[in-house]
């Protein structure tokens, strides 16, 4: 099952609140309101994920809207699956994930950055970070 994560459902809700902003305070934005309701129900249920099968199609158009601001790749061109290794010692992905990266759907990919970031191990999170950071920002 491919499925969104509640800390993606926030961002993305975030996102569309700082480009969106309410006039008065109580007002949303189609956005907003659309991922605010996945957002209530996955509360509601203490659900964690959430499939993409049957979400929404505006909150899913939301969520794809603020995914597409995202870094698309944790690589930071330091490969040691291209050496043999099982899990690459730069981003953190497996060789399946480095290999299948460009046919994963997003929330495939979310989930593989959820995973690497909380293991923080790899060299795009100690030693390269600043340098993953200028990939990021594009310098």
């Amino acid at each position: 099952m491919t499925a969104l994560h509640i800390t993606d459902i926030e961002a993305a809700i975030n996102y569309w609140r700082d480009r969106a902003p309410s006039p008065d305070g109580v007002l949303l934005s189609a956005e907003v309101r659309a991922l605010a309701e996945v957002y209530a129900l996955m509360i509601h249920a203490r659900a964690q994920e959430v499939s993409t099968q049957g979400f929404p199609a505006h909150a899913m158009a939301a969520w794809l809207a603020w995914y597409d601001t995202t870094p698309d790749t944790p690589c930071i061109a330091i490969c040691s699956t291209s050496q043999g290794d099982e899990k690459c010692k730069g981003c953190g992905r497996s060789f399946d994930e480095v290999q299948l990266w460009t046919a994963m759907e997003p929330a495939e990919k979310r989930a593989v950055w959820r995973r690497i970031t909380a293991e923080g191990d790899s060299w795009r999170f100690t030693r390269y970070a600043e340098r993953a950071m200028e990939k990021r920002s594009g310098t």
